[in-house]
């Protein structure tokens, strides 16, 4: 599966900005999918994760109650709204994809992905 990651941009803190990832192929519901980070100097790790069905998702500590991850299968895309976006959340964020059995299972650890997309760079000015 190829993904496609948009929707990046400079926001003030406090907006909000919306990432989209686009898949191509007809097994997109075959996929859990994650939205992981990289900050500058810092490690890749997942901020949020969605099920097959999209009935689960998992999120980070630092963007729980601000970011939600939704997915629609019909149209291949899984999105990220970010609000009350904070300095702290500025980094590359990667849309990736885990091919799974479970329905339900949200990939939370960046090993689990198999295919990514590229970066789409988020910066938040204070």
């Amino acid at each position: 599966v190829q993904l496609q990651a948009s929707g990046g941009g400079l926001v003030q803190a406090g907006g909000s900005l919306r990432l989209s990832c686009t898949a191509s192929g007809r097994t997109f519901s075959s996929y859990a999918m994650g939205w992981l980070r990289q900050a500058p100097g810092k490690e890749r790790h997942v901020v949020a994760a969605i099920s097959r069905s999209g009935g689960t998702t998992y999120y980070a500590d630092s963007v729980q109650g601000r970011f939600t991850i939704s997915r629609d299968n019909a149209k291949n895309t899984v999105y990220l709204q970010m609000n009350s976006l904070k300095p702290e959340d500025t980094a590359v964020y990667y849309c990736a994809a885990d091919r799974v059995e479970n329905i339900y299972y949200t990939p939370a650890r960046e090993y689990e992905y198999d295919y990514w997309g590229q970066g789409t760079l988020v910066t938040v000015s204070s």
